[in-house]
């Protein structure tokens, strides 16, 4: 038995159900092709262990959509002329005083900062993502924002425009 020579009959003859799945789901030409094409990539890697070919297939296919979306980069599209962004004065040096700033403290103080600030996370999320109870997130918060506007000084106004 020629296992290659049994997908490439196999996915012959799924490509077009495959296919008009994909653009259902995708809505585009281009991404269901590409989605096919991955699913068949993942199926052909897997192929002696699949017992029920159309069903993993699907499943496949369903699964990898699900996950494309869920990438921050699906949103992107090329476009001919980028549209225009205005500058805000000072943005540059404020972010790279604030990487900075943000470097000087402890990495369990600028997790704690990242999570709540900019990830806005509630303090009970914190303490979950952390192990840690409330009571000590509120404090470490507390001291850390401290520490940070004594590092970036008459800066830490300037970050509300972030």
């Amino acid at each position: 038995m020629d296992t290659g020579k049994d997908f490439e009959e196999f996915a012959r003859a799924q490509i077009p159900r495959l296919y008009r799945t994909a653009w259902l789901l995708c809505g585009d030409r281009h991404h269901a092709e590409d989605l096919v094409q991955e699913t068949l990539a993942k199926m052909m890697s897997a192929w002696g262990r699949i017992d029920t070919p159309g069903a993993y297939a699907r499943t496949a296919l369903v699964r990898t959509f699900v996950s494309q979306r869920r990438r921050k980069s699906w949103g992107e599209r090329p476009t001919e002329v980028l549209p225009e962004v205005a500058e805000r004065v000072g943005d540059v040096e404020l972010r790279v005083a604030l990487q900075s700033a943000l470097g000087e403290l402890a990495p369990l103080d600028r997790a704690v900062l990242v999570l709540r600030f900019f990830e806005d996370r509630s303090v009970e999320q914190v303490a979950l993502d952390l192990g840690k109870k409330t009571s000590a997130i509120t404090t470490r918060t507390s001291r850390a924002l401290e520490r940070l506007r004594a590092v970036l000084g008459d800066g830490a106004d300037q970050l509300i425009a972030l």
